[in-house]
């Protein structure tokens, strides 16, 4: 790796002021590029992409990024090789529609630290084989600003000093690459912002997490938080009107503390009037923090979601339910 990765030590992050550097993201998971259990699968069978009329729904309600989920097998087929040009030219698709029209596009590995099942940085998956995907894409794509490195879903169920040395593995790798995009570094334990000084999951993240070094300095910390009673995005009750200001602001207590930035890249609810509340009073506290928060990607919007319970995609013509408390927040 051009430089070693580090093996603890730092008690403080040096990150640039959000405001200095990026309009406020707000915007959506724009997903199906990540379904399918078959693997590589067979386009608009067991996956798809988004459309750019669906960009185009968006951007006009005034929103700016688009999360893209996609599987790393689909993209590298086989561990080092050349990024599959038929995928790579379907992301390159939609983020040329996205980015043209002046939106943000996160490319996210939608694989939970994962390649074909197997834990990056473990005996079948090593974090030279994670590294080569980013040196890869970030070669590809260094060159439009506008596109964002999220370097994983949701890692979970494996020690977090190894997530974090995957993660640096790969945050060397883009920057060895030459590209100066914003990265963004989620934490252990499915990244929750209300455990993120948890132990149950091993080393918590507000500790391991201070370690991760970026030499371009440029990246901020991806937490996801939902609002049902274990946090797990599945139920469609939410616990109260303030349970998203309360998973939060520990978080957002760690990123003062430490001159850091966060993303809020999953949350969403259903349409009750309970947990439209509770979104509503969560990105106030966002917007209070701004200073400290980047911005947010509601999950989720895309071609087959259907009836889901958290999808804002259209339908008929209409706006989902949940939209107007979204649009409060741009």
């Amino acid at each position: 790796m051009p430089k070693p990765e580090p093996d603890g030590g730092s008690d403080s992050i040096a990150s640039p002021d959000a405001s200095a550097t990026l309009p406020f993201l707000a915007g959506v998971n724009l997903s199906c590029a990540e379904f399918g259990s078959a693997l590589p699968g067979t386009y608009d069978k067991d996956y798809t992409y988004p459309t750019q009329a669906e960009v185009g729904y968006f951007v006009g309600k005034g929103m700016k990024v688009f999360r893209l989920p996609f599987r790393w097998e689909r993209l590298q087929q086989q561990k080092k090789a050349a990024l599959d040009k038929t995928e790579l030219s379907r992301i390159d698709a939609f983020i040329a529609g996205a980015t043209g029209k002046g939106a943000y596009v996160v490319l996210d590995p939608h694989n939970y630290a994962r390649y074909n099942g197997q834990i990056i940085g473990q005996a079948s998956v090593s974090k030279a084989d994670f590294a080569d995907l980013w040196s890869k894409l970030a070669a590809h794509f260094k060159s439009n600003p506008l596109v964002i490195f999220g370097v994983m879903n949701e890692p979970h169920d494996m020690g977090t000093e190894l997530w974090r040395d995957d993660a640096n593995a790969a945050i060397q790798a883009i920057r060895a690459a030459g590209a100066m995009n914003l990265i963004l570094v989620p934490g252990n334990g499915w990244t929750g912002a209300h455990s993120w000084d948890s132990t149950y999951y091993g080393t918590a993240n507000a500790v391991a997490m201070l370690t991760i070094v970026d030499p371009g300095n440029n990246y901020a910390f991806e937490v996801h938080q939902y609002l049902d009673s274990d946090s797990s995005g599945t139920s469609a009750s939410c616990v109260s009107a303030q349970v998203g200001v309360d998973r939060l602001k520990g978080f957002t207590a760690w990123l003062k503390q430490h001159g850091a930035r966060g993303f809020l890249g999953e949350f969403g609810c259903a349409a009750s009037s309970t947990c439209l509340q509770a979104v509503d009073n969560m990105l106030g506290h966002i917007d209070a923090n701004r200073q400290h928060w980047i911005g947010w990607t509601w999950w989720a919007a895309g071609p087959w979601w259907g009836d889901y319970m958290f999808s804002i995609e259209p339908k008929n013509g209409k706006d989902a339910a949940q939209l107007s408390t979204l649009l409060n927040h741009l």
